[in-house]
Parts: C-alpha cells; sequence; structure tokens
C-alpha cells in the first residue's frame, strides 16, 4: 500500500513538470511554420503596387534561417507554408469576379512549386557556398512554375518585384532568371552575414572563407547590378515615332462587360475621335500611329459591318494605322487577334495570341471541371485557339511587337517579338475584369522589367487602366486613371540593337536550372555516404 501511494504521489507531483515542457516543445515546432508563412507574407508586400522591393532581401534571409540544416521533408512542409503566405495575398485578384473556389485552388496548386524549392533548399543548405545552390534551386522552381500546369504560370516571378530596385539593370544582362537569382542570392547571402556575426560573437573566432563568400553573396549581386547599368538605355537608335494609346474605359467593371461589347467598342472609337479633335485643333501633336487595348472590339469587325465603320471612322479620324484589338472567328476558330488597321485600306494585317490563358480564354479539363461546377464551363462556353506566329506591325515605318496581355509574364513570348524585328514593345491589355485590384500594377511592372531586359519602349494600353508608355529603362513617363476615358500621346525611341538578355534567350536559365541539378546532386550523395558511413 505504501509503495502504491508513493507511487501516485511522485507521478502527481512529474506530470505538471512535463506537461510544460510538452507545450515549449509543441511551441517550438509551430514557430518555424509561423515564420515561414509570415516571410512569405513579407515577400508579398515587397511586389507592386508598393516600392517596397527591398524587403524581398529579409524575406529570403528569413526564409532560409528557417531552413538551413533541416531535411527536405521538413523543407517540404515549410516551403509550402511560405508559398502560401506570398501567393495567397498575390493572386488573390483572381476570385475577384469568380469567386474564392479558383483563387484558393491556382494557389495550392502553384505553391506546390514553392514547396518542392523549399524541399531541395534544405537539401543543398547543408553543402558549402549553400547560398548559391539555394538560390539556383528557388529559378528552378520558377522555371517549372512557368511551364507546367496548362502551359504554366510565371505570375509571381521575383523578377517581377523588382521593377523599382537596384538589381533591375540584370533583367538585361540575362532575364529574369538572372534578375530574380540575383535576389534570391541577395537575400540568403543576408542571412548568412548575420549568422555568422551572430556566431563569431558567440565564439570570439572568425571563419574567415564562410564570412567572405557570405558578405560576397550579399554584395556581388548588388555590384553586378551596378555593373550593368550602361546597358541600360532610352537612347534612340532609329529615331522617333510620336505614339497615341487609348483607354476607352468600360461601362462598368467586371465580366458583364463582355455583354456590352459595342459599347466598350464605341468608347474607344469616341476616345479616338475626341484625340482627332484635339490634333486638328493643334492642341496635341499628330500621333504616327495608335495603339487601342485588348478586347476594344469583341465584335468582330471581318463579321459584322457595323462594327467595322465605328473602327474604319475612328482610322479616317485619326489619320493614321491603329491596332485593335479584336475576337474574330476565322474558319471555325475563336480568335484574340490584334488587327492593324489602315485608315485608306482597312485591317492589312494580323497577330493572333499565342500565349492564351488557361481557365479564361481556355478551359482544360473542360468535362471534369463541368462535372464539379457547371457555372465555370458557362463562363468559357468555347475554347480560343492559339496563333503561331510572332507579331510585328509596321506602323508608319516603325516595327511595333505585340505582346497580348497575358503573354508579358512569359519570357519567350517577349523576346520572340525583339528578335523578329520589334522597335518597340506594346503590351494591350483588358483588365476590367479584376476590378480595382492590384493585378493591373503587376502586370504594369513586369512589362517595367520587359523594357529594361529588351531595351524597348513599351506601351501598355488598357481597357479601364491602368494604361502607361514605359522607356527603355523602365520609367513610367505617362500613365492615365483607372475605370477613366483617357489617351497618352509622346514621342517615343525607337531601338534595335539587342541586350545580352535578348541574344542570350533562355540559356541563362538552363544553366542557372543545372546549377540548382549539380547542387541537389551533391547534396544526395553527400547524404547517402553519412548514411554509409553510419551504418559501417
Amino acid at each position: 500500500m505504501t509503495v502504491t501511494a508513493t507511487s501516485v504521489d511522485e507521478s502527481d507531483q512529474l506530470q505538471p513538470q512535463h506537461a510544460p515542457a510538452s507545450r515549449r516543445a509543441r511551441l517550438a515546432r509551430l514557430v518555424p511554420a509561423a515564420v515561414a508563412a509570415l516571410s512569405g507574407v513579407l515577400l508579398y508586400v515587397s511586389f507592386p503596387p508598393r516600392t517596397l522591393w527591398w524587403l524581398a532581401l529579409p524575406a529570403f534571409a528569413v526564409f532560409g534561417w528557417v531552413l538551413r540544416g533541416r531535411s527536405w521533408k521538413a523543407g517540404l512542409g515549410l516551403g509550402y507554408l511560405f508559398g502560401l503566405g506570398f501567393l495567397l495575398p498575390l493572386l488573390v485578384w483572381t476570385g475577384v469576379e469568380v469567386g474564392p473556389g479558383p483563387w484558393l485552388a491556382l494557389v495550392a496548386i502553384e505553391a506546390l512549386f514553392v514547396a518542392l524549392a523549399g524541399a531541395g533548399i534544405a537539401a543543398v543548405s547543408k553543402l558549402p557556398a549553400w547560398p548559391v545552390w539555394a538560390a539556383a534551386v528557388w529559378i528552378a522552381s520558377e522555371a517549372a512554375r512557368a511551364r507546367a500546369p496548362f502551359e504554366g504560370f510565371p505570375w509571381g516571378k521575383i523578377a517581377f518585384g523588382q521593377a523599382d530596385g537596384v538589381f533591375l539593370p540584370l533583367a538585361a544582362v540575362g532575364g529574369t532568371p538572372v534578375l530574380g537569382f540575383a535576389v534570391v542570392l541577395s537575400g540568403f547571402g543576408l542571412y548568412e552575414v548575420v549568422r555568422l556575426s551572430l556566431e563569431s560573437r558567440r565564439t570570439r573566432s572568425v571563419r574567415r572563407g564562410a564570412a567572405a563568400f557570405a558578405v560576397l553573396s550579399l554584395a556581388v549581386p548588388v555590384l553586378g547590378a551596378l555593373a550593368a547599368r550602361p546597358l541600360v538605355s532610352d537612347t534612340a537608335e532609329d529615331g522617333t515615332a510620336t505614339v497615341a494609346v487609348i483607354q476607352g474605359n468600360v461601362p462598368r467593371a467586371g465580366l458583364e462587360f463582355n455583354a456590352q461589347r459595342r459599347a466598350v467598342l464605341d468608347y474607344h472609337a469616341r476616345e479616338t475621335e475626341r484625340l482627332a479633335a484635339e490634333v486638328r485643333a493643334g492642341k496635341i501633336a499628330q500621333p504616327d500611329f495608335v495603339l487601342w487595348p485588348e478586347n476594344s472590339s469583341d465584335i468582330d469587325p471581318f463579321a459584322n459591318t457595323d462594327a467595322r465603320a465605328v473602327i474604319d471612322r475612328a482610322a479616317k479620324a485619326i489619320g493614321v494605322p491603329i491596332s485593335v484589338g479584336g475576337v474574330v472567328e476565322r474558319d471555325g476558330k475563336l480568335l484574340n487577334e490584334q488587327i492593324l488597321w489602315d485608315p485608306v485600306k482597312g485591317p492589312i494585317d494580323t497577330y493572333d495570341k499565342r500565349q492564351i490563358q488557361p481557365f479564361g480564354e481556355y478551359l482544360p479539363l473542360r468535362s471534369l471541371i463541368g462535372a464539379i461546377n457547371s457555372d465555370w464551363t458557362s463562363m468559357v462556353r468555347q475554347d480560343f485557339s492559339r496563333g503561331s506566329e510572332p507579331g510585328v506591325f509596321t506602323m508608319d515605318g516603325a516595327k511595333v511587337g505585340l505582346v497580348t496581355c497575358y503573354e508579358a509574364a512569359f519570357d519567350w513570348a517577349v523576346r520572340s517579338e525583339v528578335t523578329d524585328g520589334a522597335q518597340m514593345i506594346s503590351v494591350p491589355s483588358n483588365n476590367a475584369t479584376f476590378d480595382r485590384s492590384e493585378m493591373t500594377y503587376q502586370q504594369l511592372a513586369m512589362s517595367r522589367v520587359r523594357a529594361v531586359e529588351h531595351s524597348r519602349t513599351v506601351t501598355v494600353p488598357v481597357t479601364s487602366g491602368v494604361s502607361a508608355i514605359i522607356m527603355p529603362d523602365g520609367k513610367i513617363t505617362q500613365r492615365t486613371g483607372m475605370f477613366v476615358a483617357d489617351s497618352l500621346v509622346q514621342k517615343v525611341p525607337l531601338r534595335s540593337s539587342e541586350t545580352p538578355a535578348t541574344k542570350l534567350g533562355i540559356l541563362p536559365e538552363i544553366a542557372l536550372v543545372l546549377l540548382a541539378a549539380g547542387g541537389l546532386g551533391w547534396a544526395i550523395g553527400t547524404g547517402v555516404r553519412g548514411r554509409r558511413a553510419r551504418d559501417v
């Protein structure tokens, strides 16, 4: 009896001592998860419309702290949380009109790529010079995300958050992969500098090799960006062109505006005719050509004589060629098309959008999605077909490359226009579906990065805003408000030289993917040898 009583007393005394320890252990496990998610939110805050580009560095520094030395399985989970913290707020605009279901599904899928990056970064974090391997792994995950599933979704590339940053000139060196790699490397380098500084204080010794590499990881990308600044120029190499960007506005925001196609067309024709009146009055310079946005004529002007007459009247009023964004049905195919409309000859050239948007312009897995929610299939009744050729219009002697809306996110789609001879780029877009969300500012930042990447003037005509004119150095010289009718007229430089990024094309991305593969191979080999040594 005495022994039993003593046992009960001892267990009663031990229980409250174990409970706090257990709670502390659970909290300790939750801290990395919470920090991973919050560092993802910090990365989101670095993106437009905010100009806090530099927050990307501490975001990756904290992410590096969370992942370093952990197993790949832990990295997978922590990477997924980082991806959710980043992409949930970044892509919230995708649910503006269709509800939270598609938004959450998109984020859940895209965050898987970030999870794989987290697993890879955790694996290479045990290697010497790990920030280099880790940054390459991140870019490899972006490369995969830009290609799959459904032709990829590059939105949220690290490069697209750097339009206002010191790293931007690196876009001209190696495009978005090199620009993104530099930012991520600096972030991980920042963590290494802080970690080794704290370690040296604690041990009162300095590991000089590791410390030197940490400083270089942080500093070399910045120095490289400064060295690349001579590649950024807005000098006119092939003369200039006076361009007019038309923003006609829409009757109201949202998907319903497609039911008001004639009103949208009339708005753009009216704004063009208003501009023509100001030109005749001598208030504004005569443009050499005019750029309308995507979906400015959702009524097929080849099939509808009334729509054709409206466009023809606007072209004759302004007296110069117009690039018109139309929805055209030809040979049984539905096309998102840019139409070069001459004031005398009418339509003389076309460009069909090549990178069409899944779930917006075509519906993958239509039967499966229809079984889940028939409303989604009714929103995309007929799939658009893809174009197959680059689009470069010759407008009053200037060669204008067309990159329609969603295509601006894809490296190949922009580069192909430049290599096909474009002296400037136009990104006709339709953002009315996404109301006043951050989407339009995120896309505008992409266009600024593309301007520097290929050293071209970029114009962004949008149905409802924000329309803009961007110089080859990435600076916005004019912009409109949102949901207003407006026009922008400006003399812009035409350029034909190619940046290293244009010439190299996909090669920098391939090199970084191979670097990531090398680091992962080394990490796996090191782990296998370590397990064999322990078994022996």
